[in-house]
């Protein structure tokens, strides 16, 4: 069995839709994803909006994503082809295990 991460991606909710998208149509096919609205909290505010600055947290979408490590170059690389924003953050943690109950 290959080493598997979690690929982890922080956007804006307005950015959903390109992200998706590319995930959706990156060939070769990937195993598919899951997508989460989250709260961002930061010192630094520069990117937020007003009403994001007065609440003190920015709106997110995360998208969860377990690939062997080997693939996480070409994804990442295939979303910046598509979606080149200072907004999109990703990171990767190691998977120890993974299955299905049935």
């Amino acid at each position: 069995m290959p080493s598997l991460y979690c690929l982890h991606l922080v956007f804006p909710a307005a950015l959903e839709d390109v992200v998706s998208a590319a995930l959706i149509e990156h060939q070769p096919p990937l195993p598919g994803f899951t997508l989460l609205r989250a709260e961002g909290h930061s010192n630094d505010f520069s990117l937020a909006s007003p009403d994001e600055r007065v609440r003190g947290r920015i709106a997110r979408s995360m998208i969860l994503m377990v690939l062997p490590q080997e693939t996480i170059g070409a994804v990442i690389a295939a979303l910046r082809e598509r979606v080149r924003s200072k907004r999109v953050v990703w990171w990767t943690t190691r998977v120890e295990s993974f299955g299905r109950l049935a």
